[in-house]
C-alpha cells in the first residue's frame, strides 16, 4: 500500500487528508502548528514531529503550503533524507517559476510534480477536486493513483504547467468576485435591491463569481489570494492587465485579510476568517 505523507494542515491541507484517510490509505502528517494536525490523528493518521520525519519512510509526498518561501524551505530538506522512488507532489499556489527554481535544487532521482487544485475544502472531502498536475510523464502516471482520489487529474503538461494554469484560474476568479463586489455596489448606488441584483447577475456573465461569492463550503482567504495576485502580476514581467492590477490592490487593501474572498462583494460574513494552507 502507499504510504503518503502530507505535509501542511491548513483548511485545504486539512480535507485532503480527510479524504484519504477516507479511501483507506496510510497517511503521516506534519503541520508547523502541531496542534492542527490533531483532527487528522483522531481520523486515523499519524503525527510527525518534523517534515523529515514524516517523509522518511514515504512513498508519495505532498506538500500543501503558504506560499514559496515555505514550499522550498520545507522541500529541500525532506528530498535530501527520503528513499529511492518516493516522489515529491507540490500542491501549493507557488507559481511554474517558484516549481523550476524548486526543481533545480533538487537531488537527482527525487522526482517533483507540481498539483495545484482547483475546488474547495468540501470538494477535497468528497474527492470531486480538479487536480491540475504537470511534471514529466512518468512521474505523473505514478502519482495519478494518489490524486484520482482526490478528483478529476487534468494533465497539463511538463513541469510548472499545473502551477501555471493555477495562475491563470486564481486570476479569473479574484478579478470576477472583485467585479462582483463593483456590480453590487452599483446595484445600491442605484436602489437595486440587493438580493435582486444577486439573482440576476447569478444568470448572467458573473454566474460563476456569483456562486462562489454564496458559497458556504470554501475557503480562500483574502491574504493568499492578494498572494496569488502578486504571484501572476509577476509572471507577466510588466505586462499591462489593469483588471487584475486593481483586483491586487483591492485585496491588498482588503480590511479583513483572514476572511474568505467573498467578502469582497458583501456576500458572507466579514467575521468568517479561514487559511486556505498551512500556517506558521
Amino acid at each position: 500500500m502507499t504510504v503518503i505523507a502530507l505535509l501542511g494542515t491548513g483548511t485545504m491541507g486539512t480535507a485532503i487528508g480527510r479524504r484519504l484517510l477516507a479511501t483507506g490509505r496510510r497517511l503521516t502528517v506534519w503541520n508547523r502548528s502541531p496542534a492542527r494536525t490533531g483532527p487528522l490523528v483522531t481520523a486515523g493518521a499519524r503525527a510527525a514531529a518534523t517534515p523529515v520525519e514524516a517523509a522518511r519512510d514515504a512513498d508519495v509526498v505532498i506538500s500543501m503550503l503558504t506560499d514559496a518561501t515555505a514550499v522550498r524551505e520545507v522541500l529541500l530538506k525532506v528530498a535530501a533524507v527520503v528513499r529511492p522512488g518516493t516522489h515529491l507532489v507540490e500542491m501549493s499556489t507557488i507559481g511554474p517559476r517558484a516549481v523550476a527554481e524548486l526543481a533545480e535544487h533538487l537531488p537527482a532521482g527525487v522526482p517533483l510534480v507540481d498539483a495545484p487544485v482547483a475546488g474547495s475544502a468540501g470538494a477535497a472531502e468528497a474527492g470531486r477536486l480538479v487536480v491540475l498536475a504537470g511534471g514529466a510523464e512518468a512521474a505523473v502516471d505514478r502519482v495519478a493513483p494518489v490524486l484520482e482520489l482526490l478528483g478529476t487529474v487534468r494533465r497539463c503538461g511538463g513541469p510548472g504547467s499545473g502551477a501555471a494554469l493555477k495562475l491563470v484560474l486564481n486570476t479569473a476568479l479574484v478579478t470576477a468576485v472583485t467585479a462582483t463586489a463593483d456590480a453590487l455596489a452599483v446595484a445600491a448606488a442605484v436602489g437595486v435591491d440587493r438580493r435582486t441584483a444577486v439573482e440576476a447577475l447569478a444568470t448572467g456573465p458573473l454566474g460563476g463569481a456569483v456562486a462562489r461569492a454564496t458559497a458556504t463550503d470554501a475557503a480562500f482567504a483574502v491574504t493568499l489570494a492578494a498572494k496569488d495576485a502578486r504571484l501572476a502580476l509577476d509572471a507577466l514581467g510588466g505586462e499591462p492587465a489593469p483588471v487584475l492590477q486593481a483586483a491586487a490592490s483591492v485585496l491588498a487593501n482588503a480590511p479583513h485579510p483572514d476572511g474568505d474572498i467573498a467578502i469582497l462583494a458583501g456576500v458572507r460574513p466579514t467575521d468568517a476568517s479561514t487559511h486556505d494552507k498551512e500556517q506558521p
